[in-house]
């Protein structure tokens, strides 16, 4: 008997927590369907406690409660859920596909392309995993290499709760009207759509000192207990078009759009703008700068995905919207493309979930050929865009600077608005003047800056023997140094496709002018035992050429030497003739011949080793030593002795004279007289 009853009661127990259940589940069922979000998961997760012998029962209410974060846009909750419905083994395919996309939006990029490589194999031919796969193989590159653009929260603007979609409501760019869901609003009730208060229209004014005031919410007929956003104004901000979605309860009422003109400083009575099927939602519209076209989103027929970048037009301000027209596949995908934006410049700005992004919504930029009038659209990239939604972008006219919404880690509450700008490109030359023969510093040189843009700067080196300049974008610079009593040294640099800034470096080497002075002239080559200049001395004879040509006052001597290996008359005229090459070379480019002295020293000079010369062969050369035959020949290697043959076979050239007056450019050779004296010396034999 006892048994009996207690059957009887387990079985009555069972019976009506099925019922239950059921009931739970239906109630869930409805809110889900009335986008009561944050309702439907309290109800799916009772109706999923009291389905617990029911598996595939659970596994569906997984999903939906999985589904209601994701519309909800909390990605985190969304992710564990959709990782439990695939646990529990959830049928339908899309559980791994939104997994992935909720993992790549918590920027964990590497398990999210595993997840769509896994919907690939599940179902092949969806765009939606080669997109998925594509993002996440792009998307680190564009994080290890960001574009130029700073952004930065605005605190000013943002509150706990959700703000976003900014745009300028005075010419001078100093107020910013914008969307909110802070509590101070009409609104007193939450929506259970998004869980948060019902949104209204917010304004924001720029003090004389640059601050921001308090945001309030803007005056007229506007606002309302249902949500208000996404809004547009024309040019001269006298008429706002915005968003209002109604949302009540058992009722499907879908977003329209309204226009408003302002009345002073407030707004009058908004107007529904009539633009399609009241079954079909309308919102964030944008306006055109020629106020001639509206741009909008849409869920209607007729487009390529879930929402739909749409526009109308009219041929006059005065005259009424015409038809709606998607505005075309290079733009809209199969899935959602909103938060239109029309630049005064003629881009169109728009976000989208499904072209490649690094995650959830990004800001796309779209440019239509006016041939064609097809659009090319391009990812803003990072850090424009993040891994979250990013959308309701907005520019200071043509500057490269303005707000965007974003829901990026580091807000303040949860969808902000944030500044983005891009600095400046500043190029710097810091260089210091040098003496090339002692490394000391030298002052008050003359250091002149020419660029390719026509641009000329003089300075002073100071007294650490530095020069400073900030240098244009896309230009080629020289740079001359000159003081008395020593040759102007010379440096070149360009800023030419260089695109972030950069500081550049110059070490400017004067050498000593006085008449005696002897430098060697390095990298200057010829065939063996032959005179014949090889053709990589060429650099070193144009930079040499260069030299004369910047100081017009010297004359020099060009001598060459040889090492003591051969006879002594062959290695005299070897060295001789060397000399004249390079002479021949210099009066070929122009240099006056009157100027240049050629002297073969055979091997009756060697070398004396240098500071340079010893630090570069430590160990059996040290500064001061001359290579002379009995040096040489003791070195203990036939390395040692080769490598002292090499110093002792140079081109020098000593200075003979400071005060030359050049001949008038008509008169020296390759000038403008009708018989130019251009004879050159006969090369010998």
């Amino acid at each position: 008997m006892k048994i009996y009853k207690y059957l009887c009661f387990l079985m009555l127990f069972c019976l009506t927590s099925g019922v239950f259940a059921q009931k739970d589940y239906e109630k869930a069922e409805e809110s889900y369907a009335n986008y009561e979000y944050l309702k439907a998961i309290d109800l799916y997760k009772k109706a999923f406690m009291k389905n617990a012998n029911n598996r595939p029962k659970q596994a569906e209410i997984t999903f939906k409660i999985a589904e209601c974060y994701r519309r909800m846009n909390m990605t985190q909750e969304a992710e564990l859920w959709y990782k439990k419905a695939i646990m529990v083994k959830y049928p339908d395919p899309v559980t791994v596909l939104y997994y992935a996309d909720m993992l790549k939006m918590n920027a964990k990029y590497e398990d999210a392309m595993v997840e769509y490589q896994k919907y690939l194999e599940l179902i092949p031919d969806d765009p939606r995993g080669k997109v998925g796969v594509e993002s996440t193989q792009i998307v680190q590159k564009w994080k290890d290499k960001p574009t130029r653009y700073e952004v930065e929260n605005m605190a000013f603007f943002n509150s706990k709760d959700a703000d976003f979609c900014p745009i300028f409501t005075k010419k001078d760019f100093k107020e910013v009207l914008f969307t909110s869901t802070r509590e101070s609003g009409k609104g007193t009730k939450v929506n259970y759509v998004s869980g948060q208060n019902f949104a209204d229209l917010y304004s924001s004014s720029m003090d004389r000192k640059g601050n921001w005031s308090v945001p309030t919410p803007v005056q007229g007929g506007v606002n309302t207990e249902h949500d208000e956003g996404a809004s547009s104004t024309s040019p001269k901000v006298s008429t706002l078009y915005f968003t209002r979605c109604k949302v009540e309860k058992k009722q499907d009422l879908n977003c329209k759009i309204y226009e408003v003109v302002k009345k002073g400083i407030a707004w009058g009575d908004p107007e529904e703008l009539k633009l399609g099927s009241d079954s079909f939602s309308f919102g964030h519209p944008a306006i055109s700068a020629d106020e001639l076209t509206l741009y909008f989103a849409s869920n209607m027929p007729g487009g390529y995905g879930s929402n739909d970048i749409w526009m109308v037009k009219k041929e006059k301000k005065n005259a009424p919207w015409g038809k709606a027209v998607n505005v075309g596949a290079e733009i809209n995908t199969s899935g959602n493309e909103v938060f239109p934006y029309s630049r005064i410049n003629g881009f169109l700005y728009f976000s989208s979930d499904f072209h490649p992004g690094l995650g959830g919504l990004d800001v796309f930029k779209a440019v239509q050929d006016k041939k064609t009038t097809r659009w090319t659209v391009d990812n803003l990239k990072y850090p424009i865009n993040s891994e979250s939604d990013d959308f309701g972008i907005c520019y200071e006219g043509t500057q490269e600077k303005g707000y965007l919404t974003s829901k990026r880690r580091g807000g303040k509450g949860m969808e902000d608005i944030w500044k983005f700008y891009l600095p400046a490109i500043e190029f710097t030359l810091i260089g210091i003047v040098k003496d090339e023969k002692t490394e000391q510093i030298i002052t008050g040189a003359t250091v002149k800056l020419v660029g390719s843009d026509g641009s000329t700067v003089e300075a002073k080196s100071e007294a650490d023997g530095s020069f400073k300049f900030k240098l244009n974008p896309q230009t080629d610079y020289m740079v001359e140094a000159s003081k008395e009593n020593y040759l102007a040294g010379k440096g070149k640099e360009t800023t030419k496709g260089i695109e972030e800034s950069k500081e550049f470096k110059m070490e400017l080497l004067l050498r000593p002018a006085k008449k005696g002075d002897v430098y060697e002239l390095p990298n200057i080559y010829y065939d063996f035992a032959k005179a014949t200049l090889r053709p990589e001395s060429m650099v070193a004879l144009d930079k040499l050429y260069e030299l004369l040509s910047e100081n017009e006052n010297i004359t020099v001597e060009l001598a060459a030497h040889t090492d003591f290996r051969g006879k002594d008359e062959t290695n005299m005229k070897l060295s001789q003739d060397r000399a004249q090459s390079v002479v021949d070379y210099l009066i070929g480019k122009g240099i006056e011949k009157e100027r240049l002295v050629p002297v073969g020293y055979g091997e009756s000079k060697p070398n004396v080793i240098n500071k340079k010369m010893a630090e570069k062969y430590p160990g059996f050369l040290q500064e001061g030593q001359v290579l002379s035959e009995d040096f040489i020949k003791e070195l203990s290697t036939v390395e040692e002795q080769e490598v002292a043959h090499q110093i002792n076979r140079r081109t020098e050239m000593k200075i003979l004279s400071t005060d030359y007056q050049p001949k008038p450019k008509s008169q020296a050779p390759g000038g403008t007289d009708e018989n130019p004296d251009t004879e050159k010396e006969v090369q010998p034999e």
